[in-house]
Formats: C-alpha cells, sequence, structure tokens
C-alpha cells in the first residue's frame, strides 16, 4: 500500500459521546423505472455516520447507488423511507429551514468544469453562494479572498477577474471548494473531486481536503470509485454495491483486511494493493428495479462461484436469505454469509 497522507489524529473521534454530525438512518431512495417499468431502488436501507472532523470514503462502482445516497445527505432527494440527521436532529424539509442546512453541509461538485459557468469570473463564482444564502453584504470581498487562499489560490485577488477557462483543471476545482469554503460550513460532500484531473494534482486536492479538515474541523463525506484514494484519505471507509452498504470499518481493516467479496474484488485491481492475482467479477450490476433475492451480490460472487460457499454450507444461505443492512457502525463489518460464517469460527476457536 502507499503512505497514506492522514493524520491519524481524527482517529480518536469516534470515542467521544456526542452524536455523529451526519448521519443516514435507515435511510431508502427509490425512483420509477425506466419507462415506468417498477421501482428502481437506489438506496436500499442504509445506516451510515460521519463523526465530527472525520473523513468518510464512500465507495462502489458506478450505479451503485453512491451519487444519489450523497444527494439525499445534502438534501437533494428526498427519501422515501428513514431520516437524515444532521447533529442528531432529523432534517427539516421545509424552505428555511433546508437553506439553513445547505448552509452547514455543503456540496463538492465532481466537474469544476460543468460546475463553473463560462460567463462568470473566479470572484463571481465564489461569490454566488453567498449571496444566496446571506444577501449582500460589505464583508463579501474579504471573505472571497479569505475562501480562495484557504483553498490554495494565493493571493486571492489575483484570480478575481479570471475566468476558468484561463484556469488549471486543479485551479477550477479548488474554485469549486473555495465557492463551498465561503459559507463556513460544518461538512463537506465531495463527489468525486479528483475523477477529472491529471494523476498528478489529485495528491494536491487530496492533500488540500485533509488539509481543511486539520486547521477547519471540517468533516467530509468523499464520494468515490477508487479504493486507492480512500486509503489516502479517509479515516473510515463505506463500501456500496446495489443500493447498501454492504461493508464498513476504518480504514485500516477495510483495506488491510476485507471481509467481503466485493471489497476484495475492488481491491485486487489496485497496483499497489499486493493482494495477488485480480479478481475479475462476472456481469455487470443488476438493474436496481430487479434486485435479486438472497445476498444482492450473489449472481457475480467469487465464492459462490467457487464452490467455497457450496463446500461451506451456505450456497443456498447466500442465494435465498438477505444478510440484511450493516449498521453505521460497531458490531458486524461485512453484509455476507461468507465472512459472518468465519468471523464466528473465528471468535470460537
Amino acid at each position: 500500500m502507499t503512505v497514506r497522507l492522514h493524520n491519524d489524529g481524527a482517529e480518536a473521534a469516534g470515542e467521544t459521546a456526542a452524536p455523529p454530525v451526519l448521519a443516514a438512518a435507515g435511510l431508502r431512495v427509490a425512483f420509477p423505472g425506466r419507462g415506468g417499468r417498477g421501482t428502481a431502488r437506489a438506496v436500499d436501507g442504509v445506516d451510515l455516520e460521519v463523526g465530527a472532523g472525520e473523513i468518510v470514503a464512500l465507495v462502489g462502482e458506478s450505479g451503485c447507488g453512491k451519487s444519489t445516497l450523497a444527494r439525499a445527505l445534502l438534501g437533494l432527494v428526498r427519501p422515501t423511507e428513514g431520516r437524515v440527521l444532521f447533529s442528531g436532529e432529523p432534517l427539516d424539509y421545509r424552505g428555511r429551514a433546508l437553506k439553513r442546512y445547505r448552509h452547514r453541509v455543503q456540496l463538492v461538485q465532481q466537474d469544476p468544469s460543468g460546475s463553473l459557468n463560462p460567463r462568470h469570473t473566479v470572484y463571481e463564482a465564489v461569490a454566488e453562494g453567498l449571496r444566496i444564502h446571506e444577501g449582500a453584504t460589505a464583508e463579501e470581498e474579504r471573505r472571497v479572498a479569505d475562501a480562495l487562499s484557504r483553498a490554495g489560490l494565493r493571493p486571492p485577488e489575483r484570480f478575481f477577474t479570471r475566468y476558468p477557462h484561463e484556469l488549471s483543471g486543479g485551479q477550477r476545482q479548488r474554485v469549486v471548494i473555495a465557492g463551498a469554503l465561503i459559507l463556513d460550513p460544518e461538512v463537506i460532500v465531495a463527489d468525486e473531486p479528483v475523477a477529472s484531473l491529471d494523476a498528478s494534482v489529485r495528491g494536491e486536492i487530496l492533500r488540500l481536503i485533509l488539509d481543511l479538515r486539520d486547521e477547519l474541523g471540517l468533516s467530509a463525506l468523499v464520494v468515490t470509485h477508487d479504493l486507492g484514494l480512500a486509503w489516502n484519505i479517509a479515516d473510515r471507509v463505506a463500501v456500496m454495491y446495489l443500493g447498501r452498504v454492504v461493508e464498513v470499518g476504518t480504514v485500516e481493516e477495510v483495506l488491510s483486511d476485507p471481509r467481503h467479496p466485493y471489497t476484495r474484488a475492488l481491491l485486487s485491481v489496485l497496483p499497489e494493493a499486493d493482494a495477488g492475482e485480480p479478481v475479475v467479477l462476472a456481469g455487470e450490476p443488476p438493474d436496481p428495479t430487479r434486485i435479486p433475492s438472497g445476498c444482492r451480490f450473489h449472481a457475480r460472487c467469487p465464492v459462490l462461484a467457487s464452490g467455497e460457499a457450496e463446500r461451506e454450507g451456505i450456497a443456498d444461505r447466500c442465494r435465498t436469505e438477505d444478510p440484511g443492512a450493516l449498521p453505521a457502525s460497531g458490531g458486524d463489518r461485512a453484509a455476507c454469509h461468507h465472512a459472518r460464517l468465519h468471523r464466528e469460527a473465528g471468535a470460537g476457536e
């Protein structure tokens, strides 16, 4: 594994009795299927917590529901069931309350080229959120300058009149981050924050997110398909498959000792993982309008395909018995019959 960037002081965040700053409790989000056929269960019973000063990576393939979950946590999508909690209080979806919430929980979008208006200067782009939430203020210029400076664009005044096309990809992403920082949020939700950037710039943006956590006490949910990014930035990792979190734990637990076959498959393709031969998963993730019975991963599971589950006497359970949703923290780490069998066997030794 590569050397991790984050410092480990924030790992003590889980020791406090304070409620998590942001949480999903039994969250479900469903949409009508294509052409009105069935119901797509994009988020299907998720418990997830982000503690104060903690960075949580939400990892999974495209289409697994992680971006929908992030949008629900931001209040952009209303859940079908369950609740979003902020500092222990349920999210209020009424106009003024929701506006106050979005002041405190900010989105950092995936593609800075798409999220920045090409006709707006950097100053206008960063000031936009402030104007929406607080209106005209005599401190606008100072706060724009401060946000740009915190995002690593210094001296900030040099960027005020520049347009997105005049900036590098990394600079554009820093402008997007500055637009979130200007409201002094407590949490940022970063959706694939470095996916569109060159490898040479990715480390700089990840370092910036870590520095913001350390300097400002920010919490962050980082949505990514890249387990390597999770290793470098996260305190905890939640692995998502077909609408549900299937493994959760500290980054060391999940990436050094993965319990779920899906996590092991994702990890096996990382060149730095030293995890043996890459695991090639058969087929594509199932349609969320037709979630399989039993374990939702069973049709692609290498443990079942290899005959190991049959030899251990759990193959029928894998095909017919739902392992259920994972708790947000503590207790079970993986929603997997095979992992539970081995955990129980280890506990009995």
